[in-house]
């Protein structure tokens, strides 16, 4: 065999498509490439899986910067018989640069591109190889597959500046175990001058063995021979899968490091479903990054805010809960959906949930195919509260797969109905109208409050009401409302007295305890200085036990529960006892619940916190008072505003 050269596609007489043709392929997504790189290639990877026996699939993404003892390699081999230009052939640039950039996907446990090399010899089922090196818009041949029309690669041409990748591949074929290796570029049609006359080129390039009548790959030892001094890393002797380079990656102006963290995040975002048990069933996928040799760990979703709740809604769907979506005329059942509804926290938007258009708020339903990987998160109605979300995940009935596959765009990230006939359209309408009907049944809370109702529900807040945080009522520090910017002081006994706010309890308790309510000291506020006993004698005020807050109440993530803080301080020294009385707020009204109704549940105190995060499940608690900041931890009713009262009293001496 020869040294590998490269080839350029001449138009033939018949016609050909140009290379920015099929480059326009994926029209102009709403994602960007790294996002689209994810979402493609792990589809790929999926559709290529082994049998379930054979173990889950490895999907991995590096990035690294060529090295010295390979740079010479990389120079010298994809070099060999470049058409001249860098405006014909970008790689020239990017290859001559003084350090070279490559990015790679890589999948085990697939079964690699096989099959015939030669588009006219691939009559038979297995047409990877062509479908990926030769072909452009082949159906796909999996069945409830990921992908459809075979556009994904686009998204390697287009990730990379010179529009070049190296595919390397281990498959099986009737000969035993076979390694492959190939150079593909696209990038712009061309007219090239040449002895006898002009000639026109589409665009598009293949590197390997030129000795036939078509570039080959390298096969075999001369493969694994060249993959080896490139530094590709090399597969096992009975491992099969591919591995695609991508020569001189965009990466959106990121740094490789930062890059490889937005990587990972998306890849959790995008392929969770594939990331988690089912029951004994072990993850169908497993996911790695890294970046010049080093791990960037891809989140958990189970842990990972706010994709656990969609990991719970996903648990829901398959559970007895989960609800049968179906149109009924035609009749045809569509899948099944599963909504989880919480508490939480205002989320802190990452770069990888903008793209998706999640924000502060979770109020969304992921849609999803049989092959359960993520379509789109369709945004549902907002709670009324900004301490509210829900999560939702629909998931489409096999029978229907076609349907819904052929409403996706190239990108597969959206369900256009309008791109389809009747009745194919009505049945991905009607998917969109079930699941908003089931979303205003999740957040009508049972009629208290629905579209139009003057009512106000319980879970709405601080929108609403002064001095309100969604699912819990209460203020800290000096201020008397939690709307930010307000400095008003909170008012003193005199000033509550004067305005008929409340008078002093004629049977005071023999503690002290501070509502996070009003924020108010009920306890004498001076506690320091002296007084007169009732027999006129002067004495030295003991200093009473009292609560400090800090801060407002807030919410925060443990496990699978969203709880409500409260911090505070016991400023007066010696042991102390504190309490804590939990009651459910009616806005608006003033009224406090403390029974619930038949089948409501009450908010209780998980524990108290110390500094170092250490939890204390007990009723009533001795804390030494000094500086240190507490926090009572509560778990919330659902759809309640919670008052809490924090109770403090002196221990005494034995």
């Amino acid at each position: 065999m020869t040294a590998p050269r490269w080839f350029s596609q001449p138009y033939p007489p018949e016609g050909a498509s140009a290379a920015e043709g099929i480059r326009n392929q994926l029209g102009r997504p709403e994602l960007d490439l790294l996002t689209i790189l994810v979402r493609e290639s792990a589809q790929n990877s999926w559709d290529a899986r082994l049998p379930a026996a054979s173990g889950p699939v490895d999907f991995g993404i590096d990035m690294w910067t060529v090295g010295a003892g390979h740079v010479n390699a990389w120079r010298e081999l994809l070099l060999q018989g470049a058409p001249s230009g860098p405006d014909h052939f970008p790689l020239h640039n990017s290859l001559k640069r003084r350090t070279i950039q490559v990015l790679a996907v890589s999948d085990r446990g697939t079964r690699g591109l096989g099959g015939p090399t030669r588009a006219d010899a691939a009559v038979g089922p297995n047409r990877d190889f062509v479908s990926f090196v030769r072909n452009i818009g082949e159906p796909r041949e999996t069945a409830l597959g990921g992908g459809t029309y075979g556009f994904g690669k686009g998204i390697f041409y287009l990730l990379s500046r010179s529009g070049t990748v190296l595919v390397h591949t281990r498959c099986r074929t009737s000969r035993g175990y076979e390694t492959r290796l190939i150079g593909c570029a696209l990038w712009k049609s061309y007219v090239a001058a040449e002895a006898r006359a002009d000639r026109r080129y589409t665009g598009r390039h293949w590197w390997g063995d030129t000795s036939g009548e078509v570039v080959e790959p390298l096969v075999g030892q001369s493969a694994e021979a060249a993959a080896q001094r490139l530094g590709l890393k090399p597969f096992g002797a009975e491992e099969t899968g591919t591995t695609i380079v991508v020569v001189d990656p965009n990466l959106d102006e990121l740094e490789p490091h930062v890059a490889a963290d937005y990587l990972a995040e998306t890849i959790t975002w995008h392929l969770w479903p594939k990331m988690v048990h089912h029951g004994d069933v072990p993850p169908a996928m497993r996911f790695s990054v890294r970046c010049n040799g080093v791990l960037h760990p891809v989140p958990d979703p189970r842990e990972t805010r706010p994709l656990n709740l969609f990991v719970a809604a996903h648990e829901t769907m398959t559970g007895p809960e989960g609800k049968d979506l179906a149109c009924r005329n035609p009749r045809r059942h569509l899948g099944r959906l599963g909504l989880v509804k919480r508490i939480m926290p205002p989320l802190r938007p990452t770069r990888a949930s903008r793209m998706l258009g999640i924000e502060e708020l979770i109020h969304h339903v992921c849609l999803m195919r049989p092959a359960e990987l993520v379509v789109t998160y369709h945004p549902g109605p907002k709670p009324p509260s900004e301490n509210q979300g829900y999560a939702g995940v629909f998931r489409a009935d096999a029978s229907m797969d076609e349907i819904y596959a052929k409403a996706e765009p190239p990108t597969h990230d959206a369900w256009h109905p309008q791109s389809l006939d009747r009745p194919e359209s009505t049945f991905v309408q009607t998917t969109f109208r079930r699941i908003s009907e089931a979303l205003e049944g999740l957040l009508s809370l049972h009629g208290v409050a629905r579209s139009g109702s003057s009512d106000v529900a319980l879970g709405a807040a601080s929108s609403f009401f002064s001095g309100l945080v969604g699912g819990a009522w209460g203020i800290g520090g000096d201020t008397a409302y939690s709307k930010p910017g307000n400095t008003a002081r909170r008012p003193s006994r005199a000033d509550r007295r004067g305005e008929g706010l409340g008078a002093p309890d004629p049977n005071p308790p023999s503690g002290t305890e501070t509502s996070s309510v009003s924020g108010e000291a009920m306890g004498d506020p001076s506690a320091d200085g002296e007084s007169r006993d009732g027999g006129g004698a002067v004495g030295v005020r003991r200093h009473r036990p009292r609560v400090q807050y800090v801060g407002e109440p807030y919410y925060d993530d443990r496990g699978d529960d969203s709880v409500l803080v409260q911090e505070f301080r016991l400023p007066v020294s010696g042991p102390q006892r504190v309490r804590i009385d939990l009651a459910v707020t009616l806005p608006g009204t003033g009224g406090r619940e403390t029974d619930p109704p038949v089948g409501a549940s009450m908010p209780e105190l998980i524990g108290w916190e110390d500094d170092a995060g250490g939890l204390s499940a007990i009723e009533a608690f001795v804390i030494e008072g000094g500086d240190s900041v507490w926090r009572a931890v509560v778990r919330p009713a659902p759809d309640t505003m919670t008052e809490i009262v924090v109770r403090v009293e002196a221990v005494q001496a034995s």
